[in-house]
């Protein structure tokens, strides 16, 4: 118990960059590698099985989505209660959030499989699918429905095992998975020619892999958390609590299913098939993006957390503050490239010329102000972190609700396809200038809340 506090403790003693440094490069890490077999899966396929393939697994992307948003909605509330809850020194009540957050997580995979199974045509048909990519759709979501469960499982005891102090055993919960999917990946796809129901399998039995480990990390002497009885019963408070925090970044998940759809829609609309498959690559690029800015946000959480409930907001502004500089730095990185050799990302994933084509014009629009999408990922992070859970949820939603939906109609109508690409900027100029005011209000509210507190010897 004593290495544990102790552990504990340096949330709020070790120099915030160090600490920041700690937490993040082992989640970055993990984030990076599962996205790159993300990657490595489109890249066989497309090369592999073709374009209408890549459009097929497009068109999955919403599913996969409203997956995800189940996941956060447990995994990254549990994880930011737990963090508040540790700073206040209430042991009890992270343990009760851990045993709430695992009963609904098994709740809730029994409620979307079979969902999922008895309407996966119709909602693969309204999420863009046409005669010629729903088969391959089909295929891949049948085999990957088992894996949505390991994947939550994993997703959100991973984040409590990072927000109770054990950010390198994260990573490697996320290494395992993804390590043993590059390697397999080859051998089912093209090895076996099982084609886009391999890389399904191949995620399947990754995932099973991960929850097992860090399933297996609560029960441990050296974890902080671990299971035992009387935590698992399901209580009011507790389960509020959890989605309260974790509303944020489901709903936005929910909103990115919702804009894929229409997306994918609208697409098929104006440029078919290939404009889909284009969507796709354009995904897969950012995503890989995005990816390490989430990895830097899950090191993020639990310091914001921790010294929130210690009421540190010196140690907070400053760890926001170098999150925001690392975030922006990585985004400009993904600009430069979509904006200079975009032809060049896409034959990463075909060699059809076509594609090429559609796929370098729609990277070289819709990423003119992608450089700006860190500082409104960091941002949601920290209300999210905070407990202030409806901002979070109104920040998440402000780049793809608000403005986007109304830019992608608007601006269709006038310049057509290009007009869908064009929405992407269009969204995130706006969004960045309410996240720019809402983080100055925040802050402003937390020095009057707690009141300056600031110490650059204790940083």
């Amino acid at each position: 118990m004593a290495q544990n506090n102790q552990r504990l403790n340096e949330f709020v003693k070790r120099p915030v960059g160090r600490l920041l440094w700690q937490y993040s490069l082992p989640s970055v890490v993990g984030m990076v590698v599962m996205a790159l077999y993300n990657i490595v899966d489109r890249m066989f396929i497309g090369h592999v099985v073709g374009p209408d393939a890549i459009a097929g697994l497009t068109v999955t992307f919403p599913v996969m989505n409203i997956n995800t948003a189940i996941g956060v909605l447990v995994g990254g509330g549990a994880a930011a209660r737990v963090s508040i809850m540790l700073g206040n020194n209430d042991h009890d009540g992270a343990l009760s959030v851990m045993g709430n957050a695992l009963v609904l997580t098994v709740v809730n995979a029994a409620l979307y499989l079979i969902l999922y199974t008895i309407f996966m045509d119709d909602m693969l048909r309204a999420f863009g699918a046409s005669d010629v990519t729903l088969p391959y759709a089909r295929e891949f979501m049948y085999y990957m429905l088992p894996g949505l469960f390991f994947i939550n499982l994993t997703f959100s005891f991973n984040n409590i095992m990072r927000a109770s102090g054990f950010p390198k055993k994260a990573m490697y919960t996320m290494l395992i998975g993804a390590g043993l999917n590059i390697i397999l990946d080859p051998i089912f796809i093209y090895g076996l020619d099982m084609g886009i129901k391999g890389a399904a399998i191949t995620t399947d039995m990754s995932m099973l892999v991960s929850a097992i480990f860090v399933m297996r990390h609560f029960s441990l002497k050296e974890s902080t958390l671990r299971y035992r009885r009387g935590i698992y019963r399901l209580r009011w408070n507790v389960v509020c609590g959890i989605i309260a925090i974790g509303a944020a970044p489901s709903i936005v998940n929910v909103a990115s299913c919702l804009i894929n759809v229409i997306i994918n829609n609208s697409l098929l609309r104006y440029g078919g098939d290939n404009a889909v498959a284009a969507a796709g690559i354009f995904s897969t690029y950012t995503s890989m993006l995005v990816s390490i800015i989430i990895g830097l946000t899950m090191g993020l959480q639990p310091i914001i957390g921790y010294n929130y409930g210690a009421r540190r907001i010196d140690r907070l502004k400053h760890a926001f503050k170098l999150a925001v500089i690392a975030a922006t730095v990585i985004c400009a990185i993904g600009w430069a490239g979509g904006m200079t050799v975009p032809k060049l990302i896409a034959r990463c994933f075909t060699l059809d010329p076509n594609l090429i084509d559609v796929t370098g014009n729609a990277l070289s629009i819709s990423m003119v102000c992608f450089w700006m999408v860190g500082f409104q990922i960091i941002s949601t992070t920290l209300f999210q972190s905070l407990g202030k859970a409806g901002k979070s949820i109104f920040l998440g939603l402000t780049r793809q609700v608000l403005f986007l939906i109304p830019l992608l109609y608007i601006l269709q109508y006038f310049f057509g396809l290009n007009g869908i690409w064009m929405s992407f900027p269009s969204g995130d100029l706006c969004a960045t200038v309410v996240t720019l005011i809402m983080v100055i209000t925040q802050f402003k509210s937390l020095n009057r809340e707690i009141g300056k507190n600031y110490d650059p010897e204790r940083l």
